[in-house]
């Protein structure tokens, strides 16, 4: 039987807020732009001119000399990558977790400025496969190579560069964009090591900068966002100001979920874990979710639920306190979980899960 969580203690008071709310909902935004793809909206964009900030394209509204372009974060799995997002946003909008592949789905998140706008594309950590999983996690990651007008190559200045990283270059190597070296987490190591980590990193691919950065300790975050502005062209504003990631919510609900999983299991359970956010329901003050957790064992759903559903409660919980930051507004978050055998290595429901490279 399928695990439910279910917060006793709110529902009445989401009940109330229902309640007081139904006269008031907001209504849905129309957006004029959804059926169109990429590049028939960068061809309105072009075509618009001046014109198309007056119908949310934002081409128009940018000055004389305005940088705008893309950076790929890739890397070895742990090596920094979601962190630094976060701290270049100023915001939490990539989850995080001691897990290795973390991060599964591609994610651009966006820093504005006066003079460029900066769109950071977060990718899976690049690795050996071992799973159907494995292999597109790395397709997502290695096809951002090609896209991007720079790439931030993250390695862990705290754990010496070895074959992962050599492993790494290879496909880093290949890519025309521009390449940064990224040493992350200096506040872990002295001079003399991270000098010579950035030998060793050297041997493997020509950069043409390099930075070191902390982004826990708040440690050149901002240097960094400018050097990778410095190699941007000129462009447009591609997303409007106020946009932190282009993450859709029922997406951002069902990776805060995972990362609460991943946070509060060890061992087997953390890389079994999919989960998809089956209903997003938002209103003014008061947004209702529910979520399936899917695992491939029926041991793992053992573990996730917990001696009387306390695990899950606590998923739950940590997972409601995250979304109601990120939503400003109460949240009630239902969690099923489910047990679906050998998902990773099955095309359709990694598909279906989300994690899937899109072309």
């Amino acid at each position: 039987m399928d695990s439910e969580l279910r917060d006793d203690l709110l529902e009445d008071e989401f009940e109330g807020i229902e309640a007081n709310e139904e006269a008031d909902d907001m209504p849905v935004e129309f957006d004029p732009f959804a059926d169109l793809s990429d590049e028939e909206l960068d061809a309105m964009v072009e075509a618009a001119g001046d014109a198309g900030a007056a119908y949310g394209l934002v081409a128009g509204d940018t000055p004389e000399g305005f940088r705008s372009g893309f950076v790929a974060l890739v890397g070895r799995p742990n090596a920094g990558k979601s962190t630094l997002l976060n701290a270049c946003v100023g915001t939490k909008v990539a989850i995080t977790s001691p897990v290795a592949q973390t991060t599964r789905r591609r994610m651009r998140a966006v820093v504005n400025r006066d003079d460029f706008q900066l769109v950071f594309v977060d990718t899976p950590g690049i690795h050996k496969p071992k799973d159907g999983l494995g292999s597109e996690l790395n397709r997502s990651a290695l096809a951002e190579l090609s896209d991007v007008d720079v790439i931030a190559f993250v390695i862990d200045a705290s754990v010496p560069v070895g074959r992962g990283d050599a492993w790494v270059a290879e496909r880093v190597r290949a890519s025309r964009a521009t390449k940064i070296l990224v040493l992350t987490k200096a506040d872990k190591v002295d001079q003399a090591k991270m000098m010579q980590q950035i030998e060793a990193a050297r041997a493997l691919v020509d950069f043409d900068d390099v930075i070191v950065v902390s982004a826990t300790e708040g440690f050149n975050v901002e240097p960094f966002i400018e050097l990778m502005a410095s190699y941007l062209p000129e462009g447009p504003r591609w997303y409007p100001e106020g946009m932190d990631t282009d993450t859709d919510d029922a997406t951002l609900v069902a990776e805060f979920v995972r990362e609460k999983v991943l946070l509060r299991t060890r061992e087997e359970v953390p890389h079994s874990v999919g989960v998809v956010c089956d209903s997003f329901e938002r209103s003014r003050k008061l947004v209702r979710v529910h979520a399936t957790v899917y695992v491939e064992r029926d041991g793992q759903k053992g573990i996730l639920i917990g001696r009387k559903g306390e695990m899950i409660k606590h998923i739950g919980t940590d997972a409601r306190h995250d979304l109601e930051r990120l939503f400003g507004r109460k949240v009630y978050l239902e969690l099923d979980v489910k047990v679906k055998p050998g998902w990773r290595d099955d095309a359709g429901e990694i598909r279906r899960m989300g994690y899937a490279f899109e072309e």
